[in-house]
């Protein structure tokens, strides 16, 4: 069972050093007492501040009702401890189970929203929904951060990233090119 790092408030600002580019997540959303754990893949940060962050959820996904009437949900950062958690969590409907018990999740209340936050992942963002205009036709939600909770080591933690056919990529070797960098440049 993994540890439940210490997370220290986080800039919401920088929250994209967390979710660029595009490490799986665990979304995590709660709406009249049900509560519900999701895999994601489909995700970009949109703007910086506020900080916006896209999501594609499929409506016939259990969390895209909970998060439609809720519109707040939270962004979970899992490391490589929990593969095989993502990957049963992405595997279940929370419509037959609660995947908090199921998976030996702890929920812990986030500070913003109602959604819980999940202690074991090693960042946990609180989001709003801010634009729903392409929710219908593309079930695509846009949320802003609204607080951070990150674990302040590792620094760059090891996070998955899906190939597609089950296969998951590994991130977490840093280069730096700090001098050379212009952020305006993105």
């Amino acid at each position: 069972m993994p540890r439940h790092p210490h997370k220290a408030a986080f800039p919401v600002s920088e929250a994209r050093r967390y979710l660029e580019p595009g490490p799986i997540v665990l979304i995590s959303s709660c709406w009249q007492g049900e509560r519900n754990i999701m895999t994601l893949g489909w995700h970009t940060i949109l703007a910086f501040t506020p900080s916006l962050v896209g999501c594609m959820i499929a409506s016939g996904n259990h969390s895209h009702d909970l998060i439609r009437h809720s519109r707040e949900c939270v962004i979970n950062l899992p490391t490589t401890a929990l593969t095989d958690t993502v990957v049963g969590i992405g595997n279940t409907s929370g419509a037959d189970l609660d995947k908090f018990d199921h998976f030996h999740l702890t929920a812990r209340p986030a500070t913003q929203v109602g959604a819980p936050l999940i202690d074991e992942c090693h960042a946990s963002f609180e989001c709003r929904l801010v634009e729903d205009a392409l929710v219908k036709r593309y079930s695509f939600f846009v949320f802003e951060i609204v607080q951070a909770h990150v674990a302040p080591t590792p620094k760059h933690p090891e996070t998955l990233h899906y190939t597609g056919d089950g296969v998951f990529m590994v991130a977490g070797k840093v280069i730096s090119r700090r001098g050379l960098f212009r952020p305006e440049m993105l």
